[in-house]
């Protein structure tokens, strides 16, 4: 039988926290998509990704009856992304983590290079968008949220979510056309073999 996350994280919340593992089957690559996307860094999605988790076992007994799991676990998870950016006193993620990201897909062989530098260009401009508004787009776009989970989680209205998501798309459709126009894109490099991020 399929037990669902609510269920399982009230199970949590009332000491049986082995069951935290079902919850980290399920959900740990999404949110570790949603904190890449949100970073530009394999790294700092995986540290986010186990706070985030320890965060859940830390903080178990807020979950309430009525919650719902993944609008509380983005809820969480926001926090800890904001947390990260304090620690690092930046808006912008060290050094280290811009020279390697976002990953390029150019070093995979394949035949579609063109498709393939349409997504690397959409990627470079999610990562140029204000934190603000590349969150809302990941969470209604990739993460497949709906704007009143959206809303719940940030503690607003829906039609201000509604607003959020036109403006960042419309920004992210000028940044994504800006960029095609530059060259080279995002500072990429050929090398023999493949491009890579500056």
């Amino acid at each position: 039988m399929h037990e669902t996350d609510e269920n399982l994280m009230l199970a949590v919340r009332n000491g049986e926290v082995g069951k935290l593992a079902f919850l980290f089957d399920r959900h740990h690559r999404l949110l570790f998509d949603f904190f890449a996307k949100l970073t530009g860094s394999r790294a700092a999605a995986e540290d986010l990704v186990q706070d985030v988790f320890f965060r859940i076992l830390k903080y178990r007994g807020t979950f309430r009856d009525e919650s719902r799991f993944k609008a509380w676990m983005f809820h969480i998870a926001r926090n800890a992304r904001i947390d990260y950016y304090r620690k690092h006193h930046t808006g912008t993620l060290p050094a280290e983590d811009r020279d390697t990201e976002p990953q390029s897909r150019f070093g995979m062989p394949g035949d579609d290079l063109e498709q393939e530098q349409q997504v690397f260009l959409l990627e470079c401009a999610l990562l140029k968008l204000a934190p603000e508004k590349r969150e809302v787009l990941i969470l209604s776009r990739y993460q497949d949220m709906k704007y009143e989970q959206i809303a719940e989680m940030l503690g607003c209205e829906v039609s201000t979510i509604k607003v959020r998501v036109f403006r960042a798309i419309k920004e992210l459709r000028d940044i994504f056309f800006k960029l095609s126009n530059e060259k080279p894109p995002c500072n990429v490099k050929k090398s023999v073999n493949s491009l890579r991020i500056m």
